[in-house]
């Protein structure tokens, strides 16, 4: 058996059904994430003195899974390269770790943040938690390597807008908030695996958010002045049907 057979026969004799030749082609993917904040705290939070989050200890963003669907519409320039548009909803959950200054007193009385006990080494700790259903928007570059039998290798990178399906007015009754919309970095890579009658690609893709999403009027008053940006970030695994 020749090594061109042998590949051909990986999966069964493989068709034109990926699409490589065609201009304007179109799928769809499911894919897993795992996403959380990037908090910068500001300058009043290292002056105890001058701000009202002096019972912060810290803030700790956590990372939290969900997941998301969408479709995939692929404009061909050149066998190697290719621009995607692939809208997509996403299922997000943002948990946020806040570290309070306190201590638990005789009687089993607390000492809250703002009191003037707060040179203990005791926290108290709190996790708020922000829901949202994210429509993204991304547009891509994506550059392929020659096909080898029944794979290739690709790596891929561009730009999304992305915005909640949730209004701000909603959102603005959070503990910790946040801007509905958002433009973010993507890039990332993948393997094209050759079927019969399809192409089958898992990805992963990183995501930046670039915009500070923090909306400090509307935090609880608490931490409000302990953070001077927010921004998103996500690492996601996606599995693309072609």
């Amino acid at each position: 058996m020749s090594l061109s057979s042998f590949g051909q026969g990986m999966f069964g004799l493989t068709s034109s059904a990926g699409s490589d030749n065609k201009t304007l082609s179109y799928g769809f993917f499911l894919a897993a994430h795992t996403n959380s904040y990037r908090i910068k705290y500001s300058d009043a939070f290292m002056n105890r003195t001058t701000t009202s989050s002096a019972g912060v200890r810290s803030i700790n963003p956590q990372f939290s899974p969900g997941f998301s669907l969408g479709f995939i519409g692929i404009l061909r320039f050149h066998d190697q390269v290719q621009l995607l548009f692939t809208p997509k909803v996403g299922f997000y959950e943002y948990k946020t770790e806040v570290n309070y200054f306190g201590a638990v007193e005789p009687g089993g009385s607390t000492n809250m943040p703002g009191n003037s006990n707060t040179a203990n080494n005791t926290t108290m700790s709190e996790v708020l938690t922000s829901e949202a259903t994210m429509v993204e928007l991304p547009l891509l570059f994506k550059y392929r390597s020659q096909r080898f039998n029944n794979t290739r290798m690709y790596f891929l990178g561009g730009a999304s807008y992305n915005f909640k399906t949730k209004a701000q007015d909603e959102a603005d009754i959070e503990d910790l908030v946040t801007t509905g919309q958002d433009v973010s970095l993507e890039m990332g890579m993948g393997f094209e695996i050759y079927f019969k009658y399809f192409k089958f690609a898992p990805e992963i893709r990183f995501s930046h958010g670039l915009n500070n999403a923090y909306r400090r009027e509307n935090t609880i008053p608490e931490i409000a002045d302990a953070i001077s940006s927010i921004k998103r970030k996500s690492i996601t695994l996606y599995l693309n049907f072609q």
